[in-house]
């Protein structure tokens, strides 16, 4: 999937992913969509007794909020790759073929995996 064929929802979870990232100036933002279309966007947490990657933070809000499934994630970060442990926890919530996809801080798509 290319930049000009990005799927306008996709787009808006890049989007939100990327404005949370920098209204927070942490290392990632991440956004997922869950089944029913709603949005959770999150950043880095790193407190002295709490650590989780923006990924694995917006997964845990989409939980905490009912959600069931997810159709689709994005972080936006200076990664080259998207981390196992990010994929596994979308993988638990939309299953091995949900897409993750990866994008740099100028909201520009780097790469598509899926959560596998």
């Amino acid at each position: 999937m290319t930049e000009t064929t990005l799927d306008p929802e996709d787009r808006k979870i890049i989007t939100l992913a990327r404005s949370v990232r920098a209204r927070n100036a942490v290392p990632e933002g991440a956004a997922v969509r869950d089944e029913t279309g709603r949005t959770y966007a999150a950043g880095t947490v790193a407190l002295d007794s709490l650590r989780l990657s923006a990924l694995r933070t917006a997964v845990a809000m989409a939980v905490a909020s009912g959600a069931k499934s997810l159709e689709a994630a994005a972080v936006v970060s200076e990664a080259g790759a998207v981390s196992e442990e990010d994929r596994a926890a979308v993988r638990d919530l939309g299953g091995p073929a949900t897409p993750v996809l990866l994008a740099g801080p100028d909201g520009a798509l780097r790469a598509t995996v899926t959560a596998g």
